[in-house]
C-alpha cells in the first residue's frame, strides 16, 4: 500500500511540475512597444495600407492587417499558441503579409484612403475595440472579413483559409463553411483537432 502511496505522491509531483513548466513557458518576443510579436511580421512597411496591399497582391498574397495593444492576455495567447504551430504559421506566411498595429499607437498611418492618421485613430475608423482584432481587407480597402478576439488555433487557421480561397463571397456565414470543413474532413476520416 505504501509503494502505491508513494508512486501516486510521484505522479502528483510531476503532473504538478509538468504544469509549472508550461505556466512557465517564455513568452513571445515583444517589440519597442511591448506588442508580443513574430519574426516574419512585415517590418518594412511604411505604414501605407495602399502600398501594403499592393506589395502583397504582387507576392501573391493577402493583406492582414492585426491590432493589439501591450499587456493583452489573448493576444499572448495567440503568440503562444496559435503561432506556436508550424501549420499555422506556414500557412499564414505562405498565403498573407501580416502587418502589425498597436490599437493606442501613434505611429502615422496612411489609410486606403490617402489619409494621415495615428494608428489609434484608424483602430476606431475601422471598428476595432479590442484585441488581437484582424482585418482582412479587399483590393479597394474594403473590409472582407475579421477575426474579432481570440480563435481557438482550429478556427484560426480556418479564417486566413476562408478569406485566402474567398469563400466569404459564396458563403458569407462563416459558422457554417466551418461546419461544412469539419464534416468533410470527419467524412475523409481526419479528426478536427479545436486546440
Amino acid at each position: 500500500m505504501r509503494g502505491v502511496g508513494l508512486l501516486l505522491s510521484g505522479l502528483l509531483v510531476l503532473v504538478v511540475a509538468s504544469a509549472n513548466a508550461v505556466l512557465a513557458a517564455e513568452d513571445p518576443p515583444v517589440d519597442d512597444s511591448g506588442l508580443y510579436t513574430q519574426p516574419w511580421f512585415n517590418q518594412t512597411s511604411f505604414l501605407d495600407l495602399r502600398e501594403d496591399i499592393a506589395e502583397a497582391k504582387a507576392q501573391g498574397k493577402r493583406l492582414a492587417i492585426l491590432f493589439e495593444q501591450r499587456g493583452c492576455p489573448y493576444c499572448r495567447e495567440m503568440h503562444r499558441v496559435n503561432f506556436a504551430k508550424k501549420a499555422i504559421v506556414d500557412y499564414v506566411k505562405a498565403n498573407f503579409v501580416v502587418l502589425q498595429l498597436n490599437l493606442w499607437g501613434d505611429r502615422e498611418v496612411t489609410d486606403f484612403a490617402g489619409r494621415v492618421l495615428p494608428e489609434k485613430k484608424l483602430a476606431r475608423q475601422l471598428r476595432v475595440s479590442f484585441t488581437p482584432t484582424i482585418v482582412f481587407p479587399e483590393e479597394n480597402g474594403e473590409e472582407a472579413f475579421r477575426i474579432p478576439g481570440y480563435f481557438k488555433p482550429f478556427h484560426f487557421l480556418s479564417v486566413f483559409e476562408y478569406v485566402k480561397k474567398g469563400a466569404y463571397r459564396s458563403e458569407p456565414n462563416f459558422q457554417r463553411w466551418l461546419q461544412e470543413k469539419g464534416d468533410r474532413l470527419r467524412a475523409e476520416g481526419k479528426e478536427v483537432k479545436l486546440w
